[in-house]
């Protein structure tokens, strides 16, 4: 029975071909460092490492190469914003559908003092934009959002917040784990001193590495969380000021780079428009499909265009882990079922404590991925 992966928004599968053939011939060639040695293979790297942050200035409409920051991940991006930035006393915001990559550090934080409130979202999962205005206070330091729900595919308004934000002096910082790569992105546009993004999702390259985009006053501000050996400045023990070294210590993941780089190249070449109206496609498809079946809600909106490619059901007086299961045993299905680490979007949506099952497309997913995934919930619901 041939597999139908279908949780593309836990990670992008399969990867281009581009991205594994880059890191073979990193790994088999190359192996230098950067920052460490001028001779010819370590200039190779340090120029595909360039090469990268171009790429994320060019897809995001950012104008400041050194301030692409190059991150293990991007938790760990979210952390170095909200940890460099917020101190005793200070105060965020965020919303009622944040992913723990942002809640758990924020919680952390709470107990050193930090203070936070949250955007009250409606029963599909969008921002009350008029609750948000009400929430601003003195010591207001920074609004973190999640672009998109993991949980409900909801889109949120980033524009609006961006401008509510730059109406009150706030800095706005987005984590678009769910949309880099599915929609067009400006830094500019959407007015964020912060970006946020994995590298293994929408933007197709590997785990363990990820961006952090900053404007150069708020990278100016910003704390740097994690110090360590750069390779420059070596005559001194101070973290070097500079950018992106301010918040790039220790040995960088090149093989990840270069697979990177590649998948970057590869998304560039498609455009992301393209993707975007592949995923509108698959989703339409997905909508109507499950759309009057008795014993199934779907979360989040039903229109397409406010939405990316994340579909949780809930199996009405079924046990949703059940038919995750039998999803995959039976039809050869693979989703994602529970709480989807995201507890405060389930609260939201009241899907707490049970969750959901959640099936997300991407790039390499086919019409016909998502009718036998369709059939499979007919029969399923059927019995």
């Amino acid at each position: 029975m041939p597999a139908v992966y279908l949780d593309q928004a836990a990670t992008s599968f399969p990867k281009p071909p581009c991205v594994a053939a880059a890191m073979t011939e990193y790994l088999t060639h190359v192996g230098a460092n950067v920052n460490r040695g001028v001779y010819g293979s370590a200039q190779q790297a340090e120029l595909v490492t360039l090469l990268l942050r171009q790429r994320l200035c060019e897809l995001f409409d950012f104008d400041h190469p050194t301030h692409a920051v190059l991150t293990p991940g991007n938790t760990w991006g979210l952390n170095l914003v909200l940890g460099g930035a917020l101190r005793p006393g200070d105060h965020c915001i965020v919303s009622a559908m944040e992913h723990n990559a942002v809640m758990r550090p924020l919680q952390r934080l709470a107990k050193q003092g930090v203070r936070f409130d949250r955007i009250p979202c409606d029963g599909a999962g969008f921002l009350d934009l008029a609750a948000l205005e009400g929430l601003f206070r003195p010591n207001t330091k920074l609004v973190v959002l999640a672009h998109a729900s993991n949980v409900s595919g909801a889109v949120q308004d980033a524009a609006a917040v961006g401008r509510i934000c730059a109406a009150h002096g706030v800095p706005f910082c987005l984590d678009a784990a769910q949309t880099a790569g599915h929609l067009p992105l400006s830094f500019r546009e959407l007015g964020l001193s912060a970006l946020s993004v994995p590298a293994h999702k929408g933007l197709m390259g590997p785990q363990g590495l990820g961006a952090l985009l900053l404007a150069p006053d708020f990278a100016k501000a910003l704390a740097p969380y994690v110090t360590g050996g750069t390779g420059s400045a070596s005559d001194s023990e101070d973290q070097p000021a500079y950018m992106p070294d301010k918040f790039e210590p220790g040995t960088p993941n090149l093989p990840g780079i270069y697979g990177w780089e590649a998948a970057l190249e590869f998304l560039q070449n498609i455009g992301v428009e393209q993707i975007r109206a592949h995923d509108l496609a698959l989703s339409r498809r997905f909508l109507a499909g499950v759309a009057g079946l008795p014993g199934v809600r779907l979360l989040g909106p039903a229109d397409p265009q406010r939405r990316v490619g994340v579909f949780s059901l809930d199996f009405a007086g079924r046990d949703n882990a059940e038919m995750a299961y039998r999803l995959e045993t039976e039809y050869g299905i693979l989703t994602r079922c529970g709480l989807h680490c995201a507890p405060a979007a389930h609260k939201t949506l009241g899907t707490f404590p049970r969750g959901t099952v959640r099936f997300s497309t991407g790039w390499f997913t086919t019409e016909r991925d998502i009718d036998a995934a369709l059939a499979a919930i007919r029969a399923l619901t059927a019995e």
